[in-house]
Order: structure tokens, then sequence, then C-alpha cells
């Protein structure tokens, strides 16, 4: 279920142009009398009126304290007061007035969310993580990131591909020397996942895995937390370490655990770079 909050506008132009300009939602669909606008999971809509609706408070959160502060750098003519922690709350925020006079607070939690992201935004903002914080995963995070990963879709819906959660140190370790530097994140996480496929089990065993463990790192930032994709640990050592018979295919041996900061989004190509036309 999806909804929409709605407000009245005295201004619809100008108030439009302020969310779309100043605070980068998107037009979500124009209705000439009404404008609905989208920013990640949140749908506003103002609609011309004789009388302004003020009441109430639009609040953005985001991911970081420090986006919070980049959001008061742009608003400070506007704020009500500096950027703070709030303890009761457990929150870092501040208050703003949109052109009309609405309550604007911006704010990142400072605790773990349930998920939240949209399709578009779960696309566009996951990353790679290799610094991660000492804090254990939650035994019920990890089943539900489990629960949605069964549906990841397999060749003739063979579900071959299984997973391995490993929280011992000495194997953690082990697993983080396999590959030198390029798999030394795996041992600064507090726990790691092999991500497995049973080759009897499907014609397309590594299709299969691969697909599998993209489904988990994108379910795993989902909540919260980061991987990185270890290539090449398909091998006879990391198998015989885990127990996996030689024949089946290790997609990856991923680190898993809360960020100790979100990577910066990197330049990307134009998406019309990526286009080939036939000849």
């Amino acid at each position: 279920m999806s909804g929409i909050n709605f407000f009245g506008s005295e201004d619809l132009e100008g108030i439009t142009e302020f969310y779309l300009e100043e605070l980068n939602m998107d037009l979500w669909l124009d209705q000439e009398y009404c404008k609905i606008l989208k920013h990640g999971n949140m749908i506003l809509g103002f609609c011309e009126s004789e009388k302004t609706d003020e009441g109430g408070t639009i609040t953005f959160f985001y991911p970081t304290k420090e986006e919070v502060d980049e959001k008061y750098e742009r608003f400070e003519d506007r704020a009500r007061g500096e950027p703070s922690e709030n303890e009761k709350f457990n929150i870092y925020q501040f208050f703003a007035e949109d052109p009309e006079g609405r309550i604007l607070e911006f704010q990142t939690f400072l605790h773990p969310l349930k998920p939240y992201l949209d399709g578009e935004e779960l696309l566009k903002e996951r990353r790679s993580v290799r610094d991660y914080k000492e804090k254990e995963v939650p035994d019920d995070v990890l089943g539900k990131i489990f629960e949605t990963c069964r549906y990841a879709p397999t060749s003739k819906n063979s579900q071959a591909y299984y997973f391995i959660p490993i929280e011992d140190e000495e194997t953690i370790q082990f697993m983080s020397e396999r590959r030198g530097r390029n798999s030394s994140p795996i041992r600064e996480a507090p726990m790691a996942v092999a991500i497995c496929v049973d080759s009897e089990g499907t014609g397309r065993p590594k299709q299969d895995g691969d697909i599998a463990a993209y489904h988990f790192t994108l379910t795993a930032w989902l909540h919260g937390l980061g991987t990185c994709w270890i290539a090449a640990m398909d091998r006879e050592d990391v198998k015989e370490e885990l127990g996996i018979p030689q024949d089946h295919y290790v997609a990856t041996v991923t680190p898993l655990g809360y960020p100790e900061e979100i990577p910066k989004i990197p330049e990307r190509k134009e998406a019309e770079e990526f286009i080939k036309k036939m000849n």
C-alpha cells in the first residue's frame, strides 16, 4: 500500500518550484491543478487552494549526519536553529520553513532502521563496503534477509542455491586471507556469508548463484547492512574449510555488517553511453 499527503497552496507554481529545485524532488504526476512530487518513498501533493495548509511537519530523513549538515548549509536562512542530537528520539535534526510557512524537518536516525528504501533508491544507492562497525548482525535481521532472498530467480525454478553464515573468527580470518588484499574486507566485518549452488540441482549453477548473491547484496543494503563482492572464491580450499562439495559453485564469500561509513556515489557514465544500437 502507498499513500500521498496533499496540501492546499495559494502559490502552486512557486511552491512546486521550491520543492523541485531546492529539495530535489521529482514531479511524479502533473494534474494541472495539483502537482504530485516524489522524493524516495515520500509522495507529496500540492493543490490550488484559496487557503494554504500549514499544519503538520514534512520530514525528510537521510542516511548520515553529514547530509543533514549539508541541508542546513543550504537552508540556514530558513532554519529555526542549528542541527543537534535529540536524545529522546535518538535522531540528529533541525527545523526550517518552506515559502508558505510549513514546518520542514531534516534529520537522520542514529540507530538502525527497518527497510524503507524504494526500488530506485535501492538500485542507485547500494555501495560496496570495506569498513564495518563492531556491531553484531541481529538474528532476526539475518532471518529477514534470507526470507527475501528465497525469491531470487533460478533456472527452471531449481532453487539450488544456499547460504552459509560464517561467524567463527578463525574461519573469517581464513577466508580473508584467500586472495590477499582483495579478500581482506572479510576480516573487517562481524560475519561473512558464503553464497553457493548445488550444481546437481540446476543446469546453470553460475548464473543461479550470481543472481542469488546479488539478491543478497541488495537485500542486505535494504536492511542497512553492507556487503562487498569478493570474487574468485570458488576455490578448493574455501570449499574444504566450509564443508562444501567440490562440484558445488561458490558465487562469493561476502562480509556482512553495519557500515562504518557510507561510501560516496562514484561518478557514473551517462545512460546513453551504455546503449549500443544494432547495425
